[in-house]
């Protein structure tokens, strides 16, 4: 069927998506006794909650409804279950929805468990015997508090630091600003408030966050922003300079005392150089997780997701937020940005399928020194990198080119992007 893609089920929502919703609720009712269950705050997001709660309790499982909280607070509060569902659709637009399940740890279905799930689904699903079904749907108010308190254990404030919030309108609004101020932090809100309509595209890249970066640097505060269900988290420093995923990483890893470190293969080549020894995944915040079951300390990509195994399995941009706040109590977290080298990256993308054919033509004109294939087929030289992938979520194909000079970038860039394009089949629409 092929339902999942790296980051749960992601679709448009509309009638087929809460068709999905019940037997997906069914399916997981037949592999597990007991589930909670949360949404963000998409305006999709209670209909197919209970779409899931009425296929999980049809099939006798016993279910507890977390509310609206974040896909993180959502995976901490699955230790205390067989399973947890999340009705998110991350970054995606708002029209958009989907399905994450989690293991107790709080990592993600494994490829297996997906496969197995994707298999109840495409057969009949049959419910539990009338006397089995489950009356009532237990509300499970206290996520967000565990969560907090968790955070709050683990990570300490050095002296009052101001911070500016952006939300997104999104479910980190339900506890991002309360832990915060708690942790002792001056809180700056922007779209803090629940909504499904996200003020700007829920992605917390560079070009969606012009207003938080105009904010920090006129109250010289560190930024932080999530996207709608706060698994992710960014930053700009207190010049409202937009921090880079790749230097977070570096930031957070040191912070931590972390020097084994799983990133993906999209990361900076600079990593490596700060005296980080990295194993790489596909791109997809559920592979970094699986690897960090059997080694590592930390792990993330340079999208914002952030993994803390001692927390959780799920990538946690509350637990993120609170960390960056740590180091940013104690130092200038502009002067700890400009320590850490970068060198140009270019990302884009292609309305395409990526053919063998493609890959040979590219590796033919470009000559790399080596090739890896972890993820599509990365191309190595001795003062750069282009990656060609295909995405996971939106039918595309993903270039990355990353060169020690901007001019290098470009030209790694715009050589595979231009032989993809004329490779017939291979970039046009």
């Amino acid at each position: 069927m092929g339902l999942f893609g790296t980051s749960g089920i992601r679709r448009l929502a509309d009638r087929e998506l809460l068709e999905i919703a019940l037997r997906v609720g069914l399916a997981l009712g037949e592999l597990h006794r007991t589930a909670v269950v949360a949404r963000d705050t998409r305006t999709s997001g209670e209909s197919l909650k209970h779409a899931v709660v009425a296929g999980l309790m049809s099939a006798g499982a016993e279910c507890h409804d977390a509310g609206v909280v974040p896909t993180p607070t959502l995976a901490f509060a699955a230790r205390d279950f067989e399973t947890g569902v999340m009705i998110t659709a991350s970054h995606n637009p708002p029209n958009y929805n989907g399905i994450k399940v989690f293991n107790p740890d709080g990592s993600s279905y494994s490829g297996a468990q997906q496969d197995e799930l994707e298999y109840l689904l495409a057969t009949a699903q049959p419910t539990a015997p009338w006397q089995a079904m489950q009356e009532t749907c237990q509300p499970y108010p206290v996520a967000v508090d565990k969560h907090m308190e968790h955070i709050a254990l683990h990570l300490r404030s050095s002296q009052r630091t101001r911070v500016v919030l952006d939300c997104n309108c999104g479910a980190g609004s339900v506890i991002t600003p309360f832990l915060l101020k708690k942790m002792g932090y001056d809180v700056v809100g922007m779209n803090t408030h629940q909504s499904g309509f996200f003020p700007h595209d829920a992605e917390p890249t560079e070009e969606n966050l012009k207003d938080l970066a105009t904010a920090c640097a006129a109250y010289g505060a560190v930024g932080i922003a999530h996207d709608g269900d706060a698994d992710r988290m960014m930053a700009v420093d207190e010049r409202g300079r937009f921090i880079p995923g790749d230097k977070l990483l570096v930031l957070l890893a040191h912070h931590l005392g972390e020097k084994d470190v799983v990133t993906t293969v999209d990361a900076s080549m600079m990593i490596e150089e700060q005296g980080i020894h990295t194993i790489r995944t596909k791109v997809g915040d559920t592979y970094v997780s699986e690897r960090l079951r059997s080694w590592g300390g930390f792990g993330g990509e340079p999208s914002g997701a952030w993994v803390f195994p001692k927390n959780s399995l799920c990538p946690d941009g509350i637990y993120a937020a609170a960390a960056l706040m740590s180091i940013a109590s104690r130092e200038s977290l502009s002067s700890l940005v400009d320590s850490v080298p970068q060198y140009p990256i270019i990302r884009g993308s292609l309305p395409s399928a990526v053919g063998a054919g493609s890959i040979e033509r590219i590796r033919l004109a470009m000559k790399p020194k080596r090739i890896e294939d972890t993820d599509g087929v990365k191309l190595i030289f001795d003062d750069g990198w282009v990656l060609i992938r295909p995405s996971g979520t939106e039918p595309k194909t993903r270039i990355t080119a990353e060169g020690k000079t901007e001019a290098r970038a470009r030209q790694l860039y715009d050589s595979a992007a231009g032989l993809l394009a004329a490779t017939p089949g291979g970039g046009r629409n």
